[in-house]
């Protein structure tokens, strides 16, 4: 049984601050929250239903989030400013930002926005995405906003196996959990949501890559103390303490390690711990073979980064290797940065294939939503 230690999770409730209010277990307000977003009057059973909406989601991993619906504020186009500029002191060298490129320009959204807003919907030359994060599944997502036929997202106030859902502004809404990667409430259910290429890294690690950069600024219009992390210490690798139900913790790992997943075909998964990751040194590559698809993992040390890639440009398939403390690709001795760009050498400028549905969250999230991924252990 999980908070069996009520003395923790008092100490961890506490330290969440206000406008995070603690989140708590399912019961007749998280299920009338739903019926809200769903505009109907959903009751209580195996599954979360009605007469003219479905919910494939188990009430036994709901939980009433706290804040209610737009308890959390989403943001949406919010100011992005340089690197350098004043308004993004409030980012440090080494909080780690969602990085990703946006109508031909890089981009960084610091997991500090995440905290507190869990959503920024974003549109730049047609493209509409939300990037999101989920501070108790430590998991970080960018979707293309098509699906929902571009609306915006909010943040629900329920939470499905401790993560975020998402609602579209659509009436009545549909709600989408961020791990299950698609609609499962309301009238959009089954429905996908195609993730965007994303990596999660240091500030100073994206920066450094990419100097030109331009970074969520501090002028929110939302009185928030953006340094201030909310959850205590619940981010700590060994602390197995969650907010809301959750199935039977794998234990093979320290709860809130982070891993990189990577899921191919809908079924085959694969998780790749940092720490083991860590232990193959400042540059790692690892070839895999995920469901029916080669596979390739660089780690960076330096930037905490791990990211997938499909090892091929067009037709011709690559080996890669490190040599030197970098990477580089055996064909012709390129040199490749963790977020799949040849910066130095004869195929200077090309760009591996992000391996799409691959992202960060902490390893009892992971499991949770993929019991049956691999565990890639290096061996």
């Amino acid at each position: 049984m999980l908070h069996e230690d009520e003395e923790a999770l008092e100490t961890l409730l506490a330290a969440v601050r206000r406008r995070h209010p603690p989140r708590r277990p399912v019961g007749r307000v998280a299920l009338a929250l739903l019926g809200v977003l769903l505009g109907s009057c959903i009751e209580s059973a195996p599954t979360v239903s009605d007469t003219a909406q479905s919910c494939q989601l188990p009430t036994a991993f709901l939980a009433d989030g706290g804040p209610g619906v737009d308890g959390i504020p989403a943001l949406t186009d919010p100011e992005f400013v340089a690197a350098d500029d004043p308004r993004a002191a409030y980012v440090r060298d080494n909080d780690r930002v969602i990085g990703f490129r946006l109508g031909g320009e890089y981009r960084a959204v610091p997991l500090n926005i995440g905290w507190w807003h869990e959503v920024v919907n974003l549109q730049a030359a047609g493209v509409q995405i939300a990037v999101t994060h989920c501070p108790l599944t430590g998991s970080s997502l960018v979707f293309d906003r098509s699906a929902a036929d571009g609306a915006t997202f909010g943040v629900s106030g329920v939470l499905f196996m401790n993560n975020l859902m998402l609602f579209d502004r659509r009436e009545p809404a549909s709600l989408w959990p961020q791990m299950a990667r698609g609609a499962r409430c309301g009238p959009r259910t089954g429905t996908a949501l195609q993730m965007l290429e994303s990596i999660e890294m240091t500030w100073r690690g994206w920066r450094t890559l990419h100097p030109d950069t331009r970074v969520v600024s501090v002028a929110t219009g939302h009185d928030r103390d953006y340094r201030a992390y909310p959850y205590g210490n619940y981010d700590v690798e060994t602390n197995a303490l969650l907010l809301g139900p959750n199935p039977a913790l794998d234990t093979r790992r320290p709860p809130k390690e982070r891993v990189l997943g990577i899921v191919r075909g809908g079924s085959a998964a694969v998780a790749l711990p940092f720490g083991t990751l860590r232990a193959r040194g400042a540059q790692a590559v690892v070839m895999l073979r995920v469901g029916d698809a080669d596979v390739v993992v660089f780690w960076d040390g330096e930037r905490e980064a791990a990211a997938a890639f499909l090892p091929r440009l067009g037709d011709t398939p690559l080996t890669f290797r490190v040599d030197g403390g970098r990477i580089v690709d055996d064909q012709t001795g390129s040199t490749w940065s963790v977020d799949g760009l040849a910066v130095q050498g004869a195929r200077s400028g090309a760009r591996l294939a992000w391996a799409a549905d691959s992202f960060v969250a902490y390893w009892f999230a992971w499991a949770s939503f993929h019991p049956e991924s691999v565990l890639w252990n290096d061996q």
